[in-house]
């Protein structure tokens, strides 16, 4: 069945609800509201159904009275991105109708959904009887501004969440209790329902999101009212599944609703340590068509909290900067960060900050990261092997070897914290996201900065370093989760070139006789130079909840010998954002390290 819009959507039969039933008119005068409901249409919009398109003229301000509609956008893909909820209770299309101007997004039901919509003329009369009115949507209108700045353009964020079991040998119970209590320690209102609510009007759902500020669906896969219920009343759907099982494909029912569409869809892979692993996070992704992939390790409580911080809103993300041998800093931050026992949900970066991250994101410690650096980029120089150029000045064998070496044939969708690498497609002339594959792959697509190392072909589009075109993928976290994000940028435009190896610069069999074959020639440091260039110094620094920019005077790109210094300078530069550090971030920071001193 295709999408449907309002005009195909029969008028509700009486007796429909009048405009005292809305909240946001509940002080207007009785008089004015019965004269403004000439003026008013009630009507049922269809889980799927549009309610308006962009650039559709606006005549009218719509009242949600039940269920839950969802403002999108086109992606540059050309796909539909939501970009949040709206629901009962609150307006929508007002923006537009107060401006005179047509709608800027397109509105869809998530579910079936019931509404009053009031004209302009009608509105504008009763703002005349109760100037509140339009105070308290100007105060809604400047809400939504703000939030739109942050790409959530409601207020009401997912908050109605399908926990799917798989399987019935997963207690689903246990699990649901254990994020309730988490979430419940963030000071928020959490409802768990079951079956038993099966056959409760629609009332019944809007009460309970009012009341709490998370509700939990708890169901398993099946031919019952119950679990199609929680598909089509879920804001986002996690399925539960076993490691050491394998999905049928496709995991989930077939579902001709349109709102189909709409349905978000994350796997919660559970893994206990007598296990074999049969299908891998890849498997279970693709079988449910699912955008991300979260690990819990038996019952452990670190990846419980994790868990509950995304469905709170409330992770943090780390993004880290590209910047060569200066990306070495972004060791330090993490060390500050851990020691503030700040959590890291997930993680991504652009070129050698993508090389940190992975680091994270498999898990090592300190010491373990420390060594492993200095073993692949501080001992030896991993872009030595130079050659007669035709593509790149080094053959990129050593950098293969070390890739292949420290994170063997680790899948992105194993690793324990979501992850990210941005590479540039020269093919397309856009940036490329690799949240998924082999992660080595990924790694050396990210760092392959052009000229020095030979770029990488897949799909059929060249691939090279991701400085060139997002050095800093603040915007790339910003979409992966709803949480708070911390960016590590070392990326500061460094010293010009020296004009003295330029002027008359040897033969390449005239230098590596002076310096032989372990030095970089000059052109080394101009292709690095020009490669990144046009990298806007603050691009995306204003989309980061806290912004760390260590101090790194003297420390070019290819200083890979100068670890230490760099080190300690991300180091203290995030130790001095934490120290200063004050908002939500803050709070969440002072949550984990109350939890962990527990």
């Amino acid at each position: 069945m295709g999408l449907r819009t309002r005009d195909k959507v029969a008028e509700a039969v009486s007796p429909a609800p009048t405009l005292k039933t809305v909240p946001f008119l509940k002080d207007a005068p009785a008089k004015a509201l019965k004269l403004a409901e000439k003026d008013t249409r009630y009507f049922g919009l269809p889980g799927g159904w549009k309610l308006f398109d962009v650039g559709e003229p606006s005549d009218s301000i719509y009242f949600v009275l039940s269920g839950s509609l969802g403002a999108f956008r086109k992606g540059s893909d050309g796909q539909l991105e939501l970009l949040g909820h709206i629901r009962a209770g609150e307006p929508v299309g007002e923006m537009s109708m107060i401006a005179g101007e047509p709608h800027e997004h397109t509105v869809y039901a998530l579910r079936d959904t019931e509404l009053l919509s009031m004209s302009r003329a009608g509105f504008m009369q009763l703002v005349r009887s109760d100037p509140e009115i339009l105070e308290r949507l100007t105060r809604v209108i400047m809400v939504r501004m703000r939030q739109s700045r942050k790409k959530v353009t409601r207020s009401a964020e997912p908050r109605v969440f399908g926990l799917i079991a798989t399987s019935a040998t997963i207690d689903l119970k246990l699990r649901s209790k254990a994020l309730a209590q988490a979430l419940q320690s963030m000071g928020l209102r959490v409802a768990i329902v079951g079956e038993e609510a099966v056959g409760m009007p629609v009332s019944y759902f809007d009460e309970l999101e009012t009341r709490n500020d998370i509700v939990l669906l708890v169901a398993s896969i099946g031919d019952t009212p119950w679990f199609r219920l929680t598909q089509r009343h879920s804001d986002r759907l996690w399925l539960f599944a076993r490691s050491d099982a394998r999905p049928s494909s496709p995991l989930l029912p077939q579902d001709s609703s349109p709102v189909r569409q709409f349905r978000l869809v994350d796997v919660v892979l559970l893994h206990h340590a007598a296990e074999r692993e049969v299908a891998g996070p890849e498997v279970w992704k693709a079988a449910s068509d699912a955008a991300r992939v979260f690990h819990w390790s038996g019952m452990d409580p670190a990846d419980c909290r994790r868990l509950a911080r995304i469905i709170a809103g409330k992770s943090v993300g780390l993004v880290l900067s590209g910047g060569g041998a200066r990306a070495y800093a972004h060791i330090g931050a993490v060390r500050a960060l851990r020691e503030a026992n700040c959590p890291i949900d997930f993680i991504g970066g652009a070129s050698m900050g993508a090389i940190v991250a992975a680091a994270v994101a498999c898990g090592w410690d300190d010491a373990e990261i420390d060594r492993r650096i200095r073993k692949a980029f501080v001992e030896t120089n991993p872009l030595s092997d130079y050659m007669l150029p035709v593509v790149s000045l080094v053959k990129g064998h050593k950098v293969d070897a070390r890739l292949k070496e420290h994170f063997d044939d680790l899948m992105i969708e194993n690793l324990s914290i979501p992850f990210f690498a941005v590479s540039t497609n020269l093919t397309q002339g856009t940036y490329r996201v690799h949240a998924s594959g082999l992660l080595r792959d990924a790694l050396r697509a990210s760092v392959a900065l052009p000229g020095i190392l030979p770029p990488i072909v897949a799909d059929n589009q060249v691939l090279v370093d991701g400085a060139v075109l997002n050095n800093f993928p603040v915007d790339v976290m910003r979409d992966a989760q709803r949480g708070r994000i911390i960016g590590v940028d070392v990326a500061q435009a460094p010293e010009g070139l020296a004009p003295d190896e330029f002027r008359h610069p040897p033969s390449f069999f005239g230098w590596t006789a002076q310096r032989g074959f372990s030095a970089a020639p000059p052109i080394a440091n101009l292709l690095m130079r020009a490669a990144t260039v046009s990298v806007n110094p603050n691009a995306h620094r204003d989309l980061t909840d806290m912004l760390v920019v260590p101090e790194m005077e003297g420390v070019e790109l290819r200083d890979w010998k100068d670890y230490e210094r760099a080190v300690a300078a991300g180091y203290e530069a995030t130790r001095k954002a934490l120290d200063e550090l004050k908002g939500p971030l803050a709070a969440i920071i002072r949550s984990s390290s109350a939890t962990a001193a527990d």
